[in-house]
Protein backbone atom coordinates (compact mmCIF):
# COMPACT_ATOMS: atom_id res chain seq x y z
CA UNK A 1 0.00 0.00 0.00
CA UNK A 2 2.80 2.46 0.89
CA UNK A 3 4.64 1.76 -2.37
CA UNK A 4 1.42 2.16 -4.32
CA UNK A 5 0.62 5.46 -2.63
CA UNK A 6 4.16 6.67 -3.30
CA UNK A 7 3.85 5.92 -7.02
CA UNK A 8 0.44 7.55 -7.21
CA UNK A 9 1.75 10.62 -5.40
CA UNK A 10 4.54 11.03 -7.95
CA UNK A 11 2.07 10.54 -10.80
CA UNK A 12 -0.28 13.09 -9.27
CA UNK A 13 2.46 15.69 -8.95
CA UNK A 14 3.44 15.17 -12.59
CA UNK A 15 -0.19 15.50 -13.68
CA UNK A 16 -0.61 18.74 -11.73
CA UNK A 17 2.64 20.05 -13.17
CA UNK A 18 1.43 19.27 -16.69
CA UNK A 19 -1.94 20.91 -16.04
CA UNK A 20 -0.27 24.05 -14.72
CA UNK A 21 2.07 24.24 -17.72
CA UNK A 22 -0.65 23.73 -20.34
CA UNK A 23 -3.06 26.16 -18.65
CA UNK A 24 -0.38 28.80 -18.20
CA UNK A 25 0.65 28.45 -21.86
CA UNK A 26 -2.94 28.78 -23.09
CA UNK A 27 -3.52 31.87 -20.97
CA UNK A 28 -0.22 33.34 -22.19
CA UNK A 29 -1.35 32.88 -25.80
CA UNK A 30 -4.74 34.50 -25.25
CA UNK A 31 -5.37 37.51 -27.52
CA UNK A 32 -7.03 39.31 -24.59
CA UNK A 33 -4.73 41.55 -22.58
CA UNK A 34 -5.26 41.41 -18.80
CA UNK A 35 -3.34 44.65 -18.36
CA UNK A 36 -5.96 46.50 -20.40
CA UNK A 37 -8.65 45.09 -18.12
CA UNK A 38 -6.79 46.39 -15.09
CA UNK A 39 -5.81 49.80 -16.46
CA UNK A 40 -9.14 50.62 -18.08
CA UNK A 41 -9.94 52.07 -21.49
CA UNK A 42 -8.76 55.59 -20.69
CA UNK A 43 -5.27 54.55 -19.50
CA UNK A 44 -2.27 55.98 -21.29
CA UNK A 45 0.29 53.69 -22.98
CA UNK A 46 2.80 54.58 -20.29
CA UNK A 47 0.38 53.54 -17.53
CA UNK A 48 -0.31 50.27 -19.30
CA UNK A 49 3.40 49.56 -19.65
CA UNK A 50 4.03 50.37 -15.98
CA UNK A 51 1.33 47.94 -14.88
CA UNK A 52 2.71 45.29 -17.21
CA UNK A 53 6.16 45.65 -15.64
CA UNK A 54 4.77 45.58 -12.10
CA UNK A 55 2.98 42.31 -12.80
CA UNK A 56 5.96 40.82 -14.60
CA UNK A 57 3.93 40.31 -17.78
CA UNK A 58 6.63 41.91 -19.91
CA UNK A 59 8.97 38.97 -19.28
CA UNK A 60 9.32 35.87 -21.52
CA UNK A 61 6.94 32.96 -21.04
CA UNK A 62 9.47 30.64 -19.41
CA UNK A 63 10.43 33.31 -16.86
CA UNK A 64 6.82 34.04 -15.97
CA UNK A 65 6.03 30.34 -15.59
CA UNK A 66 9.12 29.73 -13.46
CA UNK A 67 8.19 32.57 -11.11
CA UNK A 68 4.65 31.20 -10.85
CA UNK A 69 5.93 27.67 -10.20
CA UNK A 70 8.30 28.75 -7.45
CA UNK A 71 5.45 30.54 -5.67
CA UNK A 72 3.15 27.57 -6.21
CA UNK A 73 5.56 25.21 -4.46
CA UNK A 74 5.24 27.32 -1.32
CA UNK A 75 1.44 27.30 -1.58
CA UNK A 76 1.12 30.78 -3.08
CA UNK A 77 -1.45 30.85 -5.90
CA UNK A 78 -0.79 34.51 -6.58
CA UNK A 79 -2.83 37.66 -6.22
CA UNK A 80 -5.95 38.57 -8.16
CA UNK A 81 -5.38 41.30 -10.75
CA UNK A 82 -8.87 42.76 -10.32
CA UNK A 83 -9.94 42.00 -6.75
CA UNK A 84 -6.48 42.69 -5.27
CA UNK A 85 -6.84 39.72 -2.93
CA UNK A 86 -4.91 36.50 -2.49
CA UNK A 87 -6.24 33.79 -4.79
CA UNK A 88 -5.93 31.20 -2.03
CA UNK A 89 -8.20 33.24 0.24
CA UNK A 90 -10.75 33.78 -2.54
CA UNK A 91 -10.90 30.07 -3.38
CA UNK A 92 -11.03 28.97 0.26
CA UNK A 93 -13.93 31.35 0.91
CA UNK A 94 -15.87 29.93 -2.05
CA UNK A 95 -14.89 26.26 -1.69
CA UNK A 96 -17.43 25.24 1.01
CA UNK A 97 -20.33 26.28 -1.20
CA UNK A 98 -18.93 24.33 -4.16
CA UNK A 99 -18.24 21.23 -2.05
CA UNK A 100 -21.79 21.36 -0.69
CA UNK A 101 -23.18 21.58 -4.22
CA UNK A 102 -20.93 18.73 -5.37
CA UNK A 103 -22.06 16.51 -2.48
CA UNK A 104 -25.69 17.25 -3.28
CA UNK A 105 -25.13 16.50 -6.97
CA UNK A 106 -23.39 13.17 -6.26
CA UNK A 107 -26.20 12.18 -3.89
CA UNK A 108 -28.82 13.02 -6.55
CA UNK A 109 -27.07 11.15 -9.34
CA UNK A 110 -26.51 8.06 -7.18
CA UNK A 111 -30.08 7.92 -5.90
CA UNK A 112 -31.59 8.44 -9.34
CA UNK A 113 -29.06 6.57 -11.46
CA UNK A 114 -28.58 3.47 -9.30
CA UNK A 115 -32.31 3.11 -8.78
CA UNK A 116 -33.01 3.40 -12.50
CA UNK A 117 -30.22 0.98 -13.40
CA UNK A 118 -31.27 -1.59 -10.83
CA UNK A 119 -34.91 -1.52 -11.93
CA UNK A 120 -33.91 -1.68 -15.60
CA UNK A 121 -31.69 -4.71 -14.98
CA UNK A 122 -34.40 -6.55 -13.06
CA UNK A 123 -37.01 -5.64 -15.71
CA UNK A 124 -34.64 -6.34 -18.61
CA UNK A 125 -36.31 -6.46 -22.01
CA UNK A 126 -39.59 -4.96 -20.81
CA UNK A 127 -41.20 -1.61 -21.56
CA UNK A 128 -39.98 -0.36 -18.18
CA UNK A 129 -36.41 -1.16 -19.13
CA UNK A 130 -36.70 0.62 -22.47
CA UNK A 131 -38.37 3.68 -20.93
CA UNK A 132 -35.70 4.04 -18.26
CA UNK A 133 -32.87 3.70 -20.82
CA UNK A 134 -34.45 6.34 -23.05
CA UNK A 135 -34.79 8.63 -20.04
CA UNK A 136 -31.13 8.05 -19.15
CA UNK A 137 -30.09 8.88 -22.72
CA UNK A 138 -32.05 12.13 -22.59
CA UNK A 139 -30.46 13.01 -19.25
CA UNK A 140 -26.95 12.40 -20.58
CA UNK A 141 -27.58 14.38 -23.78
CA UNK A 142 -29.33 17.43 -22.33
CA UNK A 143 -27.08 20.52 -21.78
CA UNK A 144 -26.83 21.50 -18.14
CA UNK A 145 -27.85 25.11 -18.68
CA UNK A 146 -31.02 23.94 -20.50
CA UNK A 147 -31.86 21.52 -17.69
CA UNK A 148 -31.18 24.23 -15.10
CA UNK A 149 -33.38 26.81 -16.81
CA UNK A 150 -36.16 24.24 -17.28
CA UNK A 151 -36.08 23.24 -13.61
CA UNK A 152 -36.08 26.89 -12.61
CA UNK A 153 -39.09 27.64 -14.76
CA UNK A 154 -41.13 24.64 -13.59
CA UNK A 155 -40.26 24.35 -9.90
CA UNK A 156 -39.27 27.92 -9.00
CA UNK A 157 -41.35 30.15 -11.28
CA UNK A 158 -44.50 28.12 -11.97
CA UNK A 159 -44.82 26.01 -8.82
CA UNK A 160 -42.82 28.22 -6.41
CA UNK A 161 -41.50 25.17 -4.58
CA UNK A 162 -37.92 26.37 -4.53
CA UNK A 163 -36.16 29.75 -4.70
CA UNK A 164 -34.97 31.01 -8.09
CA UNK A 165 -31.39 31.34 -6.90
CA UNK A 166 -29.13 32.13 -3.99
CA UNK A 167 -27.50 30.22 -1.18
CA UNK A 168 -28.22 29.50 2.46
CA UNK A 169 -30.84 26.78 2.98
CA UNK A 170 -31.46 23.23 1.76
CA UNK A 171 -34.16 24.57 -0.57
CA UNK A 172 -31.51 26.59 -2.44
CA UNK A 173 -29.47 23.40 -2.88
CA UNK A 174 -32.12 21.16 -4.46
CA UNK A 175 -32.41 22.55 -8.00
CA UNK A 176 -28.69 23.09 -8.72
CA UNK A 177 -27.87 19.65 -7.28
CA UNK A 178 -30.59 18.06 -9.39
CA UNK A 179 -29.35 19.90 -12.48
CA UNK A 180 -25.86 18.49 -12.06
CA UNK A 181 -27.10 15.10 -10.90
CA UNK A 182 -29.34 14.40 -13.91
CA UNK A 183 -26.36 14.15 -16.25
CA UNK A 184 -24.50 11.71 -14.00
CA UNK A 185 -27.68 9.78 -13.26
CA UNK A 186 -27.99 8.85 -16.93
CA UNK A 187 -24.46 7.44 -17.00
CA UNK A 188 -24.92 5.59 -13.73
CA UNK A 189 -28.23 4.11 -14.84
CA UNK A 190 -26.71 2.62 -18.00
CA UNK A 191 -23.57 1.47 -16.18
CA UNK A 192 -25.53 -0.05 -13.31
CA UNK A 193 -27.88 -1.87 -15.65
CA UNK A 194 -25.02 -3.41 -17.65
CA UNK A 195 -23.04 -4.36 -14.55
CA UNK A 196 -26.04 -5.81 -12.74
CA UNK A 197 -27.05 -7.93 -15.75
CA UNK A 198 -23.53 -9.39 -15.90
CA UNK A 199 -23.53 -10.15 -12.19
CA UNK A 200 -26.97 -11.77 -12.27
CA UNK A 201 -25.61 -14.25 -14.84
CA UNK A 202 -22.83 -15.40 -12.53
CA UNK A 203 -22.80 -18.90 -11.05
CA UNK A 204 -22.95 -17.76 -7.41
CA UNK A 205 -26.20 -15.93 -8.14
CA UNK A 206 -27.66 -19.07 -9.70
CA UNK A 207 -26.54 -21.00 -6.63
CA UNK A 208 -28.24 -18.48 -4.34
CA UNK A 209 -31.45 -18.87 -6.33
CA UNK A 210 -31.19 -22.64 -6.19
CA UNK A 211 -30.90 -22.48 -2.40
CA UNK A 212 -34.19 -20.61 -2.30
CA UNK A 213 -32.92 -17.24 -1.09
CA UNK A 214 -35.35 -14.38 -1.36
CA UNK A 215 -35.07 -12.23 -4.47
CA UNK A 216 -34.35 -9.13 -2.40
CA UNK A 217 -31.53 -10.86 -0.54
CA UNK A 218 -29.97 -12.02 -3.82
CA UNK A 219 -30.11 -8.53 -5.31
CA UNK A 220 -28.94 -6.46 -2.36
CA UNK A 221 -26.70 -8.88 -0.45
CA UNK A 222 -24.99 -10.78 -3.26
CA UNK A 223 -25.38 -9.00 -6.61
CA UNK A 224 -25.32 -5.29 -5.72
CA UNK A 225 -21.92 -5.18 -3.90
CA UNK A 226 -20.21 -6.60 -6.98
CA UNK A 227 -22.23 -4.66 -9.55
CA UNK A 228 -21.51 -1.37 -7.85
CA UNK A 229 -17.71 -1.54 -8.24
CA UNK A 230 -17.60 0.29 -11.60
CA UNK A 231 -19.79 2.98 -10.07
CA UNK A 232 -17.27 3.65 -7.31
CA UNK A 233 -14.53 4.23 -9.86
CA UNK A 234 -16.82 6.59 -11.75
CA UNK A 235 -17.47 8.72 -8.66
CA UNK A 236 -13.81 9.74 -8.56
CA UNK A 237 -14.02 10.90 -12.18
CA UNK A 238 -17.29 12.71 -11.44
CA UNK A 239 -15.54 15.01 -8.99
CA UNK A 240 -13.53 16.43 -11.86
CA UNK A 241 -16.53 16.54 -14.18
CA UNK A 242 -18.50 18.46 -11.58
CA UNK A 243 -15.64 20.90 -11.09
CA UNK A 244 -15.86 21.66 -14.80
CA UNK A 245 -19.63 21.77 -15.09
CA UNK A 246 -20.08 23.65 -11.85
CA UNK A 247 -19.19 26.90 -13.63
CA UNK A 248 -22.37 26.76 -15.73
CA UNK A 249 -24.66 25.63 -12.93
CA UNK A 250 -23.39 28.16 -10.40
CA UNK A 251 -23.84 30.93 -12.96
CA UNK A 252 -27.44 29.89 -13.71
CA UNK A 253 -28.46 29.61 -10.07
CA UNK A 254 -26.30 32.39 -8.62
CA UNK A 255 -24.48 29.90 -6.40
CA UNK A 256 -21.47 31.59 -4.72
CA UNK A 257 -18.88 28.88 -5.33
CA UNK A 258 -15.59 28.64 -7.17
CA UNK A 259 -17.44 28.09 -10.46
CA UNK A 260 -18.95 31.55 -10.25
CA UNK A 261 -15.56 32.90 -9.20
CA UNK A 262 -13.98 31.28 -12.27
CA UNK A 263 -16.64 32.68 -14.59
CA UNK A 264 -16.07 36.20 -13.28
CA UNK A 265 -12.31 35.74 -13.67
CA UNK A 266 -12.70 34.55 -17.28
CA UNK A 267 -14.75 37.61 -18.14
CA UNK A 268 -12.08 39.88 -16.65
CA UNK A 269 -9.05 37.85 -17.84
CA UNK A 270 -7.96 37.53 -14.21
CA UNK A 271 -5.22 34.97 -14.87
CA UNK A 272 -4.21 34.15 -11.25
CA UNK A 273 -7.79 33.17 -10.36
CA UNK A 274 -8.22 31.11 -13.53
CA UNK A 275 -4.97 29.29 -12.79
CA UNK A 276 -5.94 28.74 -9.16
CA UNK A 277 -9.38 27.32 -9.93
CA UNK A 278 -7.95 25.08 -12.66
CA UNK A 279 -5.33 23.63 -10.33
CA UNK A 280 -7.86 23.07 -7.56
CA UNK A 281 -10.12 21.27 -10.05
CA UNK A 282 -7.21 19.13 -11.27
CA UNK A 283 -6.28 18.29 -7.68
CA UNK A 284 -9.89 17.26 -7.02
CA UNK A 285 -9.81 14.90 -10.02
CA UNK A 286 -6.55 13.31 -8.90
CA UNK A 287 -7.73 12.96 -5.30
CA UNK A 288 -11.09 11.54 -6.34
CA UNK A 289 -9.52 8.88 -8.52
CA UNK A 290 -7.04 7.96 -5.80
CA UNK A 291 -9.78 7.59 -3.19
CA UNK A 292 -11.85 5.46 -5.57
CA UNK A 293 -8.87 3.13 -6.15
CA UNK A 294 -8.20 2.83 -2.43
CA UNK A 295 -11.84 2.14 -1.49
CA UNK A 296 -12.40 -0.52 -4.18
CA UNK A 297 -10.34 -3.31 -2.43
CA UNK A 298 -12.34 -2.87 0.76
CA UNK A 299 -15.52 -3.64 -1.17
CA UNK A 300 -14.04 -6.44 -3.27
CA UNK A 301 -10.99 -8.15 -1.64
CA UNK A 302 -10.13 -9.71 -5.00
CA UNK A 303 -8.86 -6.31 -6.19
CA UNK A 304 -5.21 -5.75 -5.41
CA UNK A 305 -3.41 -2.42 -5.46
CA UNK A 306 -0.19 -2.65 -7.47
Amino acid sequence: MIAYLGRRLIQSLLILLGVSLITFALLYLLPADPVRQIAGRSATPQTVENIRQQLGLDQPFIVQYWHYLTKLVSGDLGRSYIQRSEVTELIVSRLPASLLLMAGAILCELLIGLTMGLIAAVKRGTATDQTLMVASFVGVSAPQFVVGLLLLYVFAVRLSWFPIGGYGTWRHLVLPSLTMGILGAGWYARMMRSSMIDVLRQDYVRTARAKGLARRAILFRHALPNAILPVIAMIGIDIGIFMGGIVVVESVFGWPGIGQLAWQAIQRVDIPIIMGVTLVSAFAIVLGNLLADIIAPFIDPRIKLR
